[in-house]
């Protein structure tokens, strides 16, 4: 996702660091967490609570990552390269593991879970960005970006933090600043109590490939980020999460950003949809618009689309014109955007032509089965 081209929202040379702030919250946590492991584990205790240990092993299945070395490997990534096939697990003990993480194709239905039950305990992250150099020649691009990338179908994560703390403000030099915290494409994909912690584009939900319709589901997590900090063309759904816009001194005005970019292909019914969330902000008010689509040069057909339903938005949000264009050959108009029934000072509606409202029958159908078909990952959670 490219940063916005007007005047106001051009970035500077000095960037921000606010954001660092919510990483270095969650690194201390992570930090503070892996003492507390090592010392429970010298009193006899498994740093990976109930799940177990590499000497009582759940099952055959079950791999342990610590990053002091009481596990099976001391990074997820050397766990991950360890099992081949489908239905493999991951507990990963408290700690911050800084490196670059990737789930093939071929390891379907993988499960990671952080082993304290918090997700400020379990930190996967990385600083790479859209213009950052790569040692062979060239640069990244936004998806080589990804501190995590997730391309196998059936992959589960709870209660970790995925994130990408590369900022602007440390590399003046760099125009791509695109800097993902976790790209996922695989079906059936799902992220309970999880964070994604950012600035632009921070959660890219995405699918393997224009003609397949990946579902995902993102139940209770926390996202943060500035420009188009949840995009893509997955089919999505995000229940009771938390969407939080930072600040920024990088910009002389508004708009500081947008929450979300869908680019949902024209033959997919169902793109994203946002439901009994909260959009919080740390910027001023009316300083964030809620969305803007992506039509990208690679798929020129895309109508994105995005229900936002039964959710609070702050007053960070512009409640009177919400959406904007991200080229003028697409008008938002033209996209499938709609909302319903939702509250606080970021969801009036003054100007209902610029907020299209769902009709009682079609809300009946902006729902998570209705979405995500026969995978119901809500079950049980």
């Amino acid at each position: 996702m490219t940063l916005p081209a007007s005047a106001a929202e051009a970035t500077a040379a000095s960037g921000t660091s606010v954001g660092r702030r919510s990483f270095v919250v969650a690194s201390v946590g992570a930090a503070l967490a892996l003492g507390v492991s090592s010392q429970a584990h010298a009193r006899g205790r498994s740093p990976f609570g109930r799940y177990g240990s590499p000497s009582a092993r759940l099952n055959e299945r079950t791999l342990y990552v610590h990053a002091g070395g009481l596990g099976d490997h001391t990074t997820v990534q050397a766990a991950v390269n360890a099992v081949s096939g489908s239905g493999h697990m991951l507990v990963i003990a408290p700690g911050t593991y800084r490196e670059t993480t990737a789930v093939s194709v071929a390891r379907t239905d993988m499960t990671w879970i952080g082993a304290s039950g918090e997700a400020r305990d379990v930190v996967v992250v990385y600083d790479n960005a859209a213009g950052t150099p790569k040692p062979g020649g060239g640069t990244y691009g936004t998806t080589g970006s990804a501190t995590t990338l997730v391309q196998a179908d059936g992959f589960t994560a709870r209660d970790l933090t995925f994130a990408n703390d590369w900022l602007r403000a440390d590399h003046p030099g760099i125009s791509g600043t695109q800097a993902v915290a976790i790209k996922v494409q695989g079906d059936r994909s799902a992220f309970l109590r999880c964070r994604f912690l950012g600035h632009q584009d921070t959660l890219y939900a995405d699918s393997m490939a224009l003609g397949t319709f990946a579902r995902q589901y993102y139940r209770d997590c926390y996202v943060e980020g500035d420009v188009d900090f949840v995009f893509g063309r997955a089919t999505a759904v995000y229940e009771n999460c938390h969407f939080r816009t930072l600040t920024r001194n990088d910009l002389a005005g508004a708009p500081y950003g947008f929450v979300f970019a869908p680019s949902t292909a024209g033959a997919n019914p169902r793109g994203y949809l946002v439901t009994g969330g909260r959009i919080s902000s740390e910027a001023p008010d009316a300083y964030y618009k809620l969305a803007r689509p992506w039509v990208p040069s690679s798929d020129t057909t895309a109508r994105p689309m995005l229900t936002v339903r039964g959710t609070r938005m702050s007053a960070g949000i512009d409640a009177v014109a919400p959406y904007t264009n991200m080229s003028s050959g697409f008008p938002w108009q033209d996209q499938r955007f709609a909302e319903y029934r939702n509250t606080g000072p970021g969801a009036v509606v003054s100007v209902p032509e610029n907020r299209p409202q769902l009709t009682e029958a079609e809300a009946a159908s902006a729902t998570q089965a209705e979405y995500l078909g026969d995978w119901t990952p809500w079950k049980g959670c």
